[in-house]
């Protein structure tokens, strides 16, 4: 940070004004200043002899002889000079022959030399210094200028940058920003309500009232139907969203026309998972895509015209999972589980208000109005908000169908930058607890802010299409199934140990991905503006939570795309035998496997506990636990260092909410090249490229303890000690994918 005197310091740094003396050329003590030859004067070896032999205080005053070199001596010496300033004695005697000089006089004539071209050179160096300090000096009062008279850009207030903390900018540019928007959602309140919501008092009110939101933790419970939390905010939140802030519980004139609005929305998303062509077209590389002008031909209604510089994105996907059709519809009508089976795609749920709770004790015609926010885990690729109604019916004997459509129309927006068309499942019952489930994802969103590395994968449909939902859909059933399982092969032999384990992994993957994507509950910073594979950091401060270790947490996250295929950069990094080559805090050591629990078909679906060996102290007592999946959409490794006797706890069966976790890990996504060519969207244009060898999106995120007091300051070198771990770490990877794929 700037400092007020920090140029002061330095003004003089550069009077470097040259001192002459006699003690330049080494001889102190001597008679060697008598033999000056600047104006080329010659002294004889008499009258030297002469007066070194008398007393000084009997030296007679008089006035000393010198006789002048020849031009042609002067000249000899000057280009002798010019070859080997430094003469050895051979030399010097060989010249005083030539030139009919003495040896003493000789070497004199060069030591004099040489003081007279340091001079020059000292002359010329120090009026260079001269000129560059008169131009610091300018520069410096042109600072103190600017820097008395700097305000914040944000807030209007004195910008006070030398003795600002981190935090302290952080929370200047919020109050700034919620003041704003405070002033923008009370105007589009008195407009379409009818009356202003309530004035903000201060700004460190608006700051205290909006970041106040309380965190939950989530646990998958299935089959729970009497549950009447139906708030979820996975993670910890640190500020609420545009959508959220924005939107409010539907007054009663509106409730006819939602309902009407989900009836007409159910009777679409049947039709759309039903039928064929020519409403679905099939596309080698793409899977199914809508055709638009069929789409609209049959549903002219809807909910109106596609907003200008929006682009539709419409998928459609099925697959036959690993449950029943009743926790299917339990998972998508309860916020909390709903929230917690689709993590990595939901990193905020909220319901508004249920308007049915439906029929005959279970789901059929229930109908809730929610917002959320879908993201992908990476903090380039902005999240999509919605404010939706969700209708459940039974559609059939032994068919579901869950809708949802939003309500934009009812809360006109100008922050809107997608809405949904009737999108949602249908889910048919199977024999032995299976269900087919057909998914319709129908999108018009405008992704101009998606960063241009992102923006195939999410033309690609599987960023944030349907068969990105079916797949993690897919591999969470599975996951579950395998935790009820007991013909699973495990090294846990306690079936509560290896309960409390899966338990403790979901809330670790949960936590991983509330803070790894691009969610408006977070305050992102960007260390860099060199590239793509830039550094983002947020922070927070951890007190009185059991689940995470006291004092300020530091995240940070960056991401950038590789030449290796997804699967072998999953492989390599799930690897406990390669673990030393990219992990910089193992430093080197041998990691041992010391449990592992499968969680699924594909062997890379497995909760892992690994321990590491320092080749120098032996064993460690911090375990790692680490859980990694995979599926078409994208794998992920996550992990988080653990106390050995907090896990001794939770193998014996105790409870796993207590241990502190600070989960970080991989986001490995295809880069939507696979197939040879990925379209940047099929309107507005977009740009083409042809991928010959499909590469990955990896994104690397940390969670560091880097103050255990927590209402400590954070400082600026903990900034930078993350961001070199998080790029040396990126360049570890780098380097031995490409040495494992040379």
């Amino acid at each position: 940070m700037y400092h007020p005197n920090m140029f002061e310091s330095h003004q003089h740094m550069f009077d470097m004004t040259p001192k002459e003396s006699g003690n330049d050329l080494g001889l102190t003590g001597s008679r060697e200043d008598d033999f000056e030859t600047k104006s080329g004067a010659e002294v004889t070896m008499e009258n030297l002899l002469e007066e070194e032999l008398q007393d000084p205080n009997q030296r007679p005053n008089k006035k000393k002889r010198y006789h002048r070199h020849t031009q042609r001596q002067i000249q000899e010496l000057e280009s002798f000079f010019k070859e080997c300033p430094h003469p050895d004695d051979k030399q010097r005697k060989e010249l005083s022959r030539e030139l009919n000089l003495e040896p003493l006089q000789i070497k004199f004539w060069f030591q004099n030399k040489r003081t007279q071209m340091k001079a020059q050179h000292e002359r010329h160096d120090n009026s260079i210094l001269k000129a560059d300090n008169d131009k610091l000096r300018a520069e410096n009062n042109r600072y103190k200028d600017a820097l008395s008279n700097a305000t914040c850009p944000n807030c209007g207030g004195p910008a006070a940058i030398g003795e600002m903390s981190f935090d302290e900018q952080h929370l200047r540019i919020e109050n700034a920003r919620l003041r704003e928007e405070i002033d923008r959602i009370s105007s589009i309140a008195a407009k379409y309500v009818g009356k202003p919501l309530l004035p903000h008092s201060s700004p460190s009110t608006q700051l205290t009232s909006s970041h106040y939101i309380p965190s939950r933790s989530l646990g998958l419970e299935v089959g729970n139907f009497g549950t009447n939390h139906q708030t979820s905010f996975v993670g910890e939140m640190h500020g609420t969203s545009d959508i959220m802030r924005s939107v409010s519980i539907p007054c009663e004139a509106d409730k006819p026309m939602i309902v009407e609005l989900a009836v007409a929305a159910l009777e679409e998303l049947v039709t759309m998972a039903q039928t064929g062509d020519p409403l679905w077209g099939l596309n080698d590389n793409l899977g199914e895509i809508l055709n638009e002008e069929e789409y609209f031909r049959m549903f002219p209604r809807g909910i109106g015209p596609k907003p200008i510089g929006f682009r539709s994105e419409a998928s459609r996907e099925s697959t036959v999972v690993i449950m029943n059709h009743i926790n299917l519809v339990e998972i998508l009508m309860n916020v909390n589980q709903y929230s917690s089976v689709f993590c990595g795609i939901v990193s905020r749920a909220l319901t508004l208000e249920v308007l049915s709770t439906g029929i005959a004790g279970n789901y059929n015609g229930a109908l809730q109005v929610m917002t959320a926010e879908f993201q992908v885990p990476s903090p380039l690729v902005p999240t999509r908000e919605n404010y939706f109604l969700r209708y459940c019916k039974q559609h059939g004997d032994n068919t579901w169908a869950v809708v949802d459509v939003s309500l934009d129309n009812l809360r006109p927006s100008p922050i809107t930058r997608s809405r949904r068309r009737p999108s949602g499942c249908l889910i048919q019952e199977l024999q032995n607890g299976y269900s087919k489930v057909t998914w319709v994802e129908h999108m018009e969103v405008d992704d101009r802010s998606v960063h241009t590395m992102y923006k195939p994968l999410v033309n690609t449909g599987l960023a944030f299409g349907a068969k990105r939902w079916v797949a993690t859909l897919d591999r969470q059933c599975e996951r579950l199934a395998s935790s009820m399982a007991s013909n699973i092969p495990t090294v846990i032999t306690s079936p509560e140990g290896r309960k409390s384990m899966l338990k403790l992994a979901e809330r670790m993957v949960m936590s991983f991905f509330s803070g790894v994507g691009a969610s408006t509950a977070h305050a992102w910073t960007t260390l860099a503006t060199t590239g793509s594979d830039d550094v983002r950091v947020m922070t927070r401060k951890s007190m009185d939570d059991p689940g995470r270790p006291p004092g300020i947490v530091l995240s940070a996250a960056t991401s950038f795309w590789i030449p290796v295929a997804p699967k072998r950069v999953f492989d390599f990094l799930r690897d406990e035998n390669s673990r030393s080559e990219w992990d910089i805090l193992s430093n080197g050591g041998l990691v041992q496997k010391m449990a592992h629990i499968a969680n699924g078909r594909d062997p890379g679906n497995s909760i892992s506990l690994l321990r590491v060996n320092d080749t120098n102290s032996g064993p460690s007592n911090m375990l790692i636990l680490q859980e990694s999946c995979t599926d078409v959409s994208g794998s992920y490794v996550i992990y988080a260092p653990v106390d050995m006797t907090a896990m001794d706890v939770v193998l014996s069966g105790g409870d796993p909410d207590y241990v502190a976790l600070l989960p970080s890990g991989f986001a490995i996504l295809p880069d939507g090249g696979e197939g040879g060519n990925a379209s940047a969207g099929a309107e507005g244009g977009g740009n083409n490229r042809v991928v010959v060898n499909a590469g990955s999106l990896l994104t690397v995120a940390f969670q560091i303890i880097v103050d255990s007091v927590p209402t400590a300051k954070l400082s600026l070198g903990s900034v930078a000690t993350v961001n070199s771990l998080i790029k040396c770490t990126v360049e570890r990877i780098k380097g031995a994918l490409a040495c494992d794929g040379a």
